[in-house]
């Protein structure tokens, strides 16, 4: 067939009503029809290479199908940009497009970026940030269905739905697996207390303690920072001179850059990583985690996912006639994942 297919083609190959291909492949076939109709629909639409007329389909609902994804500095971010990947595969699914500005880092651009993609009559709005933060929301995100992504609005009484990870779990699932392991005197290098992620993982890590029925000791929390110089001196702080009786046979970190020079500390100091010391990072940074030398075990913080639930919920709110999402308060959790390598073993006796 030389010539585009047409919806009537789907219909013929599927033997079904032109209404029918209508209504599975604008995302209405749930409960209009049957449920072998639409899977042959979307055989026979994929067999004939079909899509539907973006423009007319525009047209007809009033719609772009665009969506603006505002970001801080996510487009350039060496990880986050995970977000927009998984929220521009939710969007391309359900026959929608992404727009993406970045404002990098300067809120006073947000305004004049948001008022940007409503002249192009973009159908919602998302917020993305590089790391977990509060925002003051810009004003023009009240006007359209809107959610935001890796931050919520710092008000009281919240006006949009906002999609984060589950920091304290994660936290907690981290500690326990060391706990799991034996280890009794879990160190941690908390990361800053700027980040409203830090303390959120402190709470975790004294959950897992809480519940083991292991003693927490504040002295072995320290609020080191982000980059491996951090990890480095803060593990050489906790490690160097100090007998091994008295140095903890774990130390958890609160990003992947900070394991990194914990390992190189350990290395300094001639400790076997994990026979001597046990070393848990957080993120699962690309290029980082999974080619450390051992391997680094770490929380992997749910990127892809936070973007897809926040699109979901985004697409769901659109398509579904709610209006603008400005009087939904919900908040969406969004699991961090364990990744057991091999820089995490028994506790040395």
């Amino acid at each position: 067939m030389n010539r585009k297919a047409t919806a009537l083609d789907v219909a013929k190959r599927a033997g079904v009503s032109r209404s029918a291909v209508s209504l599975v492949l604008n995302g209405r076939g749930d409960g209009n029809v049957a449920k072998e109709s639409q899977d042959r629909i979307r055989q026979a639409a994929k067999e004939l290479n079909y899509s539907p007329n973006a423009i007319a389909l525009s047209l007809r609902n009033q719609r772009s199908r665009v969506i603006g994804i505002l970001s801080d500095e996510v487009v350039v971010s060496p990880f986050d940009g995970n977000i927009i990947g998984g929220a521009d595969d939710i969007a391309r699914s359900r026959g929608f497009v992404t727009l993406v500005m970045d404002t990098e880092r300067d809120t006073a651009r947000d305004a004049s970026a948001i008022e940007t993609l409503l002249d192009r009559q973009v159908d919602g709005l998302m917020y993305v940030t590089v790391g977990l933060k509060p925002i003051e929301i810009p004003q023009g995100m009240l006007r359209i269905p809107s959610v935001l992504a890796n931050c919520y609005d710092e008000h009281p009484q919240p006006q949009l739905h906002h999609v984060i990870p589950d920091e304290v779990t994660g936290g907690r699932e981290a500690t326990e697996h060391l706990l799991q392991w034996g280890h009794r005197d879990i160190a941690l290098l908390a990361g800053s207390e700027d980040s409203p992620a830090a303390p959120l993982r402190v709470q975790g890590y004294r959950d897992a303690h809480a519940l083991a029925g292991v003693p927490f000791r504040d002295e072995r929390v320290f609020m080191a920072g982000w980059d491996i110089d951090a990890g480095y001196h803060g593990a050489m702080k906790l490690l160097d001179g100090v007998s091994p009786a008295d140095r903890p046979t774990a130390i958890m970190c609160a990003n992947d850059r900070l394991a990194v020079g914990v390992a190189l500390a350990a290395a300094h100091l001639g400790l076997s990583v994990p026979r001597g010391l046990s070393i848990m990072g957080y993120d699962d940074e690309a290029r980082i985690a999974d080619t450390m030398v051992p391997a680094l075990t770490t929380m992997a913080l749910p990127l892809r996912e936070i973007g897809r639930a926040a699109m979901t919920t985004l697409l769901d709110t659109i398509e579904g006639g709610e209006g603008t999402t400005a009087a939904r308060t919900m908040e969406t959790m969004v699991p961090c994942r364990l990744v057991v390598r091999e820089s995490t073993g028994p506790a040395p006796h």
